[in-house]
């Protein structure tokens, strides 16, 4: 078991890679592809989309074939990705490049999270979702090595798909654990269970932890994308010195999942959710508070980051209970779904309202967001603890 433990805790790694390499490259690679910047949107819609289908279509992928050979071809599918926009000379190649990639990337994203939750401790998923941070950190380590270089954004993607396709190798070679140390039953009782989209959505909860998942993500990605923003344009910050510090709501996130793995199996996913919906609260407050001093500013970024931490990967880690273990993995594929959804569509109507209103809306945007997914995870909870009392009344 230690063995596959350690290569899930690679797949995790190999899965946060490539997600901050393009922010990284697109300063150099719209202007080899002769683009706007602008024109980044349209090659990160492509992914997203591509993304989103996978998750939706990955239960069905998952119960015929099994976690392990999905991971291993998903993986394979974002190296062969990955490697084509290594060779991509214009924007429309480029798209179809990103095709691949997005899908690879959805079903490795489902596939590891419906595993860990059926299988894993609750620490592990917390300890695992920190290694993703650790991958989004060593991917633009790569990529400025070789824009500093001769390698340009070329040799960072040819880099980081060999990588990709080294772990897809040693994912093929591990199929037979995955299977062996299943707790769901073998490939074929796990055909005859699928579940399916209309059905899950028909699930009782499910739309509740479906917004919740969207008012997270959107939550997380507006924080994440207009925090130097916010404190260059409304706190005054220099560029360089905004941009440094907005890191620090994501190093607040991997934190604050690395600490989680050692209270997570104690405390429970419910009451570290809550706790971290406390903290974002906290955070928030923090980053509203009308004074000079931008450390109180900056601290609210960490708190709002270690807020964040323990919500993403509790929730997944808790859909086996919630909604049993045949329907969780059809569920966690409409989560990683809906939280593509919130990551695509919230920041940029962010964008909208700033122009209207200035930045100072930021921290009331992402307060809004707060309130909603902490009222649909109530709401969660409510619907099924009512659901499981009229059950027990017949």
């Amino acid at each position: 078991m230690f063995i596959l433990i350690s290569i899930i805790y690679l797949a995790f790694i190999s899965l946060g890679l490539p997600d901050s390499l393009f922010g990284s490259a697109w300063p150099a690679m719209h202007k080899a592809l002769n683009v706007p910047l602008s024109y980044m949107g349209i090659v990160s819609t492509v992914v997203i989309l591509c993304t989103m289908l996978s998750s939706l279509f990955s239960e069905r992928m998952i119960k015929r074939f099994g976690t392990g050979a999905v991971t291993s071809a998903s993986v394979l599918l974002s190296a062969i990705g990955l490697f084509g926009y290594s060779t991509a000379n214009s924007l429309p190649i480029l798209c179809v490049w990103a095709i691949p990639y997005g899908l690879g990337a959805g079903s490795i994203d489902t596939a590891l999270n419906s595993y860990v939750a059926l299988n894993l401790k609750s620490r592990h998923m917390s300890w695992l979702h920190c290694f993703w941070g650790v991958g989004t950190i060593i991917g633009p380590y790569i990529m400025g090595s070789c824009l500093s270089g001769s390698g340009g954004w070329q040799g960072g993607y040819r880099i980081v798909s060999l990588i990709q396709a080294a772990i897809a190798a040693v994912m093929f070679l591990s199929i037979p654990l995955w299977n062996k140390f299943s707790k769901s039953g073998t490939t074929k009782q796990k055909e005859k269970a699928f579940v399916g989209i209309g059905n899950t959505l028909k699930m009782k909860g499910v739309p509740f932890v479906l917004l919740t998942f969207f008012g997270y993500s959107a939550l997380e990605a507006t924080t994440g994308v207009w925090a130097s923003s916010y404190l260059c344009e409304y706190k005054g910050m220099a560029e360089a010195t905004s941009a440094k510090y907005a890191a620090l709501f994501f190093l607040g996130i991997t934190f604050g999942r690395f600490v989680c793995g050692f209270i997570s199996d104690k405390l429970g996913d419910k009451k570290l959710i809550r706790i971290g919906f406390a903290g974002i609260i906290a955070g928030i407050v923090l980053i509203l508070i009308p004074v000079e001093a931008n450390v109180i500013t900056l601290l609210g970024l960490v708190v709002t980051g270690i807020g964040c931490a323990p919500i993403y990967p509790s929730l997944i880690h808790s859909a086996p209970v919630y909604f049993g273990v045949n329907g969780s993995q059809a569920v966690i594929g409409l989560e990683m779904a809906c939280a593509c959804a919130g990551a695509a569509i919230m920041p940029p109507a962010f964008g909208i309202i700033a122009n209207m209103t200035g930045l100072m809306a930021y921290p009331f945007y992402i307060l809004i967001l707060a309130f909603v997914m902490i009222v649909m995870f109530e709401m969660l909870n409510k619907s099924l603890t009512n659901h499981a009392e009229n059950s027990m009344k017949y």
